[in-house]
């Protein structure tokens, strides 16, 4: 029996459900119950049966899966894995900043810990942060912690005035101009297709903005033969795999997150094997009552 069957034999055998991200390994998704972004992985936790979730990503996502699910277990399958994103902002500075602006509402990107969800009025993902951040009545809007994001969505809605975060995803980061214009002149004719968490000016030369999801989406309805991605390389898998007759191409070789590449088949089943002995995601009961709010509130405003 190889590693993989071992990790389908023990997940069965113990009722885990296993939730990919896309930026993961391409093995770890081919062996999850569900692969998605940060929205679809949200909406999933929230409607598993399963007695315990094992996560296969990062720390926030594993937070988000322990608030919409109280009563079940949650593991991260690497607890060192982190996301720089999400140490950018934290609850003091989001009370500050409620103080400077009382009037404002707190839209938190589902990149952030649970106590920052606690001090929000809602979450968005990059896939439903202009369809809930226009419902919102404030005309004030703090969106924390990703500035590139912000800007995205502050675009969509000129009536609404944004406080931006200087927070970002460093991934996204070091995607630049100057690299995709010679990824451009490299591959003439390939559509560009990039992350919101890219800047502007990457966002500026390119074909589609959306979400991971929405780029597989897009690759996968679009005629166009090659693309450039802007987004993590993890996301290549799936692409790759839906659309074998395309080709795609990294704008540089650094669109890796070294924290979702901790994630690997070996580390999924000694987590497995060992459940009982596992470190289960825990929080506070009033950050557990506060940060679920604006979770619930994002899945119902997105629909």
């Amino acid at each position: 029996m190889n590693l993989s069957q071992e990790i389908l034999k023990q997940k069965k055998e113990k009722d885990v459900v296993i939730l990919a991200h896309y930026y993961v390994d391409g093995a770890v998704q081919e062996i999850a119950d569900f692969v998605g972004d940060s929205y679809a992985l949200a909406k999933k936790a929230a409607e598993t049966d399963a007695k315990n979730i094992l996560f296969a990503g990062v720390p926030f996502m594993g937070e988000s899966a322990k608030l919409l699910n109280p009563d079940k277990h949650v593991y991260m399958v690497d607890t060192t894995a982190g996301c720089a994103m999400a140490d950018m902002i934290d609850a003091k500075e989001v009370k500050r900043v409620r103080t400077q602006y009382p009037k404002a509402a707190v839209v938190c990107y589902v990149n952030s810990s649970a106590e920052v969800k606690a001090e929000s009025d809602v979450c968005v993902t990059s896939s439903n942060a202009v369809r809930v951040t226009e419902k919102l009545p404030q005309k004030q809007i703090y969106f924390i912690p990703d500035s590139h994001l912000a800007h995205f969505v502050a675009e969509s809605m000129p009536e609404k005035e944004f406080i931006y975060h200087d927070g970002c995803c460093p991934v996204h980061q070091k995607i630049d101009a100057d690299s995709l214009k010679k990824a451009k002149e490299k591959h003439k004719g390939a559509k560009v297709l990039s992350h919101p968490e890219c800047a502007e000016d990457i966002l500026a030369l390119s074909d589609y903005v959306g979400s991971t999801a929405d780029i597989i989406h897009y690759a996968r309805e679009d005629q166009t033969k090659e693309y450039i991605i802007a987004t993590e390389t993890g996301v290549f898998y799936q692409l790759e795999k839906e659309n074998p007759d395309k080709k795609f191409y990294p704008v540089t070789d650094c669109q890796v997150c070294p924290d979702m590449k901790k994630v690997t088949l070996e580390k999924i089943l000694q987590i497995l094997e060992h459940l009982e002995e596992q470190k289960e995601i825990v929080l506070e009961e009033h950050i557990m009552t506060q940060a679920k709010l604006p979770l619930e509130k994002m899945l119902a405003l997105a629909e």
